[in-house]
């Protein structure tokens, strides 16, 4: 495992970041249809792998229909994440990703890779923490990695789903501390480990001119796995820039992901 500066879910302050500049991700939206990029041309190509991709904070899958059309064009087998309006219980999100990833996984009879965008990236890289067996690679589009630094706006929104969280609870009293640091769950505890699998890639893509999480802290320790376009923490779901940035880390996963299902090939009929 290697060992992180994982996000302090307890420390959540505002961050003054430029949040008026988020309207312009229709800029980046439009962009990308006159875009090469995302029409697959002058991409490396995938082989059919699975990649599931995750929404953000208040947001589902329909927002990313986008990211997984252009994947499917690029070569690979898009799900969507299947986890619904991403405003829940963290552990509960996760646990109907979990179904989405085996259902890939399955289905493509191989490890999946997996896209988030913002809080989607954080659900990836916890997911993978906690059970990284199925997990291929882990993608992140302007993702809180290194603390809970937003737009104070964003930051009530996040304490009404925890009050709502607490209201609406079927399956029995909720965890008073459910949504936020303090939370006893397997997944928050995994993130709150710093622990990450040492062989499931990651690669963080982030901007600086992000208007609602602090850009400093969406990026990994390591500078060699983090990757700067221009745009908007929303836009980077339509961003040309990170999508060839996406494709690039996709084609070298999926290499290294052949090879040691290659060499495990060939060390079982040597056995045999």
């Amino acid at each position: 495992m290697r060992q992180f500066n994982a996000p302090d879910l307890r420390d959540r302050l505002p961050a003054r970041v430029p949040l008026w500049r988020e309207p312009l991700a229709l800029i980046e939206w439009s962009a990308l249809r006159w875009s090469p990029t995302f029409w697959g041309l002058g991409l490396p190509r995938g082989r059919g792998e699975p990649v599931v991709v995750i929404p953000g904070f208040l947001g589902s899958d329909p927002y990313l229909a986008d990211l997984r059309q252009w994947l499917r064009r690029a070569g690979y087998r898009p799900y969507a994440s299947g986890i619904g309006r991403n405003a829940d219980c963290l552990d509960r999100l996760a646990d109907r990703l979990d179904q989405t990833i085996d259902r890939a996984a399955l289905e493509c009879g191989q490890r999946v890779h997996l896209i988030g965008h913002s809080l989607g990236g954080v659900l990836a890289r916890g997911v993978a923490t906690r059970r990284p067996g199925p997990i291929a690679s882990v993608c992140t589009l302007g993702s809180p990695l290194r603390g809970l630094r937003s737009h104070p706006a964003t930051l009530r929104a996040g304490e009404r789903v925890r009050r709502q969280i607490q209201v609406m609870q079927d399956d029995g009293p909720a965890d008073p501390d459910c949504y936020t640091g303090y939370c006893s769950c397997s997944f928050v505890r995994a993130l709150r480990s710093g622990a990450f699998p040492d062989d499931v890639p990651d690669l963080a893509i982030y901007t600086r001119t992000d208007g609602v999480v602090d850009w400093r802290f969406t990026r990994l320790p390591d500078a060699s796995r983090n990757r700067e376009v221009l745009g908007t923490h929303c836009g980077l779901a339509f961003n040309p820039q990170a999508y060839r940035h996406i494709a690039a880390f996709l084609a070298a996963a999926s290499r290294t992901e052949r090879g040691e299902r290659d060499d495990l090939d060939r060390s079982r009929e040597e056995a045999a």
